[in-house]
């Protein structure tokens, strides 16, 4: 098992930007994809992005459109998510996600996730 601990949220204006950090600590992440998941108040939790165990390869989801870019740091331990041109739609809470796996997807069912942050808030005012 992994923890996680996200970091990085707030308020912020819209078209603002906002960087999202996770620390893992009990297992190394190169052994993991890693990705980031959101929930808003009344949805269902739904993926955003991903980074392959490698690194090589990311997944975003189609509302991404290139204002977010994930990234990860296997020799510290640490996947950040870099967001700009928020927007009012993007609040929610954001949480990381580890999978025992080459990759996460927006396919990726996340009863398959293994291990979760706690999240945190992102509020985007208009």
């Amino acid at each position: 098992q992994v923890q996680l601990i996200e970091s990085g949220g707030g308020l912020v204006q819209t078209g603002g930007s906002l960087r999202l950090s996770c620390a893992a600590s009990g297992r190394t992440l190169s052994n993991y994809a890693m990705g980031w998941f959101r929930q808003a108040p009344g949805k269902e939790r739904e993926f955003v992005t991903a980074i392959s165990r490698s690194g090589f390869s990311t997944y975003d989801a189609v509302f991404v459109k290139g204002r977010f870019t994930i990234s990860r740091d296997n020799a510290k331990n640490t996947v950040s998510l870099q967001m700009n041109n928020l927007k009012p739609e993007d609040t929610a809470v954001y949480y990381c996600a580890a999978r025992p796996a080459p990759f996460i997807t927006s396919g990726t069912d996340p009863r398959n996730i293994s291990d979760w942050g706690q999240g945190t808030q992102v509020t985007v005012s208009s």
